[in-house]
């Protein structure tokens, strides 16, 4: 799984403009550095900014996050991008990517489908880019489901809890998101719907965050990216 990751990660950096703004990068890698501290795999993630309009955003296994500048046009503040890195990150430490693969692979077959990711865009290569968790770059939406939605808002609001971000503001991006709807909805909820019973759930598990928030900031981590 990591090398498909990684394999997908460099297609992508390979089709899709970087951004040369400097500011940018900082500021979407001290978000990203605080969360990936938080999180307990022996990975040094990599983080690129890629200069496109797209309101989205991935992390891949092998420790491999993507953040497109038309997100940050949302994302009010650095607690707000903070709960998208960290959610797409709660997808790959719950290994949501690999469930999907290995039910649509047979087992063994891990090589050859490096092959296929690392080669020309075929109809093979899409639907995989899209099973990792990347297929709305590629025109492939493969929204996760509902309970692996529900899993990486918790597990992202708390790492963005104990990384020091306020876990309130996950509340706000979401709504923030859901009033971008309409005709042209955000790229991003076409593959991460925001609707009331996700702001539910994470109102219902605010009070054990807001209790790792006050941890971690009694711990000296308040991020100021």
């Amino acid at each position: 799984m990591d090398k498909m990751g990684i394999a997908a990660y460099e297609d992508l950096k390979k089709k899709t403009p970087q951004s040369k703004n400097t500011i940018t990068n900082h500021y979407v890698r001290c978000i990203a550095s605080a969360i990936t501290r938080e999180v307990r795999l022996n990975t040094q993630w990599e983080v690129t900014v890629f200069q496109d309009k797209a309101v989205n955003a991935f992390a891949l296994p092998g420790g491999k996050i993507g953040v497109y500048t038309g997100l940050l046009d949302v994302t009010k503040n650095q607690h707000q991008l903070a709960t998208v890195i960290a959610h797409e990150v709660a997808h790959v430490t719950a290994e949501h990517a690999n469930a999907r693969v290995s039910a649509s692979y047979a087992t063994g077959a891990g090589l050859k489908l490096v092959e296929v990711i690392a080669g020309a865009t075929t109809p093979g290569k899409e639907r995989l880019v899209g099973l990792l968790g990347v297929g709305a770059q590629y025109g492939v939406l493969m929204p996760y489901g509902r309970g692996q939605e529900s899993e990486a808002d918790i597990l992202g609001l708390d790492y963005m809890a104990m990384a020091g971000f306020d876990p309130r503001e996950s509340v706000l991006l979401w709504r923030n998101m859901s009033k971008q709807g309409g005709a042209q909805p955000p790229e991003f909820l076409s593959t991460h719907p925001a609707n009331q019973s996700r702001i539910n759930d994470l109102n219902a598990r605010m009070p054990h965050a807001l209790m790792l928030y006050k941890k971690a900031r009694g711990k000296g981590k308040n991020p100021n990216c």
